[in-house]
């Protein structure tokens, strides 16, 4: 290489002065900056495009909302329990009146000195207002007294039995209230029915939000009064008492095998997960 093209030359020009450039190691060296370059914003790319695809993939997975539900009746709230009144004291025993009583004595012819006072025969008139008996006994003249029976018992009174009221609403019965079909399809039907994006589209974090509804059956079956006992937010009272009001007519609850008006609780969660 001439001597004034050398302070203006590249090194490799120098380096691979009268050899052969052809064979690949000078193209090689003459682009590897170039080379690099492209390797380094190949690399950047391809680290910003999982970055990215992470974010929207966590964000896909908070909207995932999951349904509970829970089929509470109401407690039995232990009543205070009446206890009867004592039945009033049997009353006392009242013996018959005594009535004079003349005891009637057979003729008998004997002598008068072995005549007993009262084997006596008594005159006539004297018996009118006696009564005659095998004794004698002194009470109270006959005037058509009678005696009052002797009555046998245990006494013990009973107190008047109450026929229950039917039309009253219960809230505790023998055989509650029950959608058609039971657990398993009024589960169903809330799942089916419930807008399980109501939390999260309310911005609700994740967690559990509980709603307990309460509702009269009637006789007939029909739902009505349907409150939310309380309030978790987000949106999720007013859908909870939403789907229970416009559902189907439930099996109405039964007392003593009569149907009764009812008033059935249920509890309905929504989950927000993270997920």
């Amino acid at each position: 290489m001439d001597v004034n093209k050398i302070m203006t030359a590249d090194v490799l020009d120098i380096i691979f002065d009268g050899k052969n450039k052809e064979y690949g190691a000078y193209d090689l060296r003459k682009s590897y900056n170039k080379r690099m370059a492209y390797a380094l914003v190949g690399t950047v790319v391809v680290i910003l495009l999982v970055l990215v695809g992470n974010i929207v993939a966590n964000n896909a997975s908070k909207g995932k909302v999951e349904q509970i539900v829970q089929d509470v009746s109401l407690e039995n709230v232990k009543q205070e329990e009446k206890k009867p009144e004592p039945p009033p004291p049997p009353p006392p025993k009242q013996e018959p009146p005594k009535v004079e009583i003349t005891k009637f004595t057979p003729p008998k012819i004997v002598k008068d000195e072995e005549v007993k006072e009262e084997d006596e025969i008594k005159e006539v008139d004297k018996l009118e207002d006696t009564k005659i008996g095998t004794i004698n006994q002194e009470g109270a003249k006959d005037d058509g007294i009678v005696a009052p029976p002797v009555e046998s018992g245990t006494g013990v009174v009973e107190a008047p039995k109450q026929d229950e009221d039917y039309d009253k609403l219960f809230t505790v019965v023998q055989i509650p209230a029950e959608f058609p079909g039971g657990f398993s399809q009024w589960a169903r039907y809330l799942e089916r029915n419930l807008n399980s994006g109501i939390p999260v589209d309310n911005g609700a974090p994740p967690g559990k939000y509980t709603v307990v509804v309460s509702f009269i059956v009637d006789k007939a079956g029909k739902v009505s009064d349907v409150v939310a006992e309380n309030d978790p937010g987000y949106g999720t009272k007013a859908e909870a008492v939403r789907v229970i009001a416009k559902g189907p007519n439930w099996k109405p609850a039964v007392q003593n095998g009569r149907n009764v008006i009812y008033r059935h609780k249920q509890q309905v969660t929504f989950v927000v997960s993270e997920e």
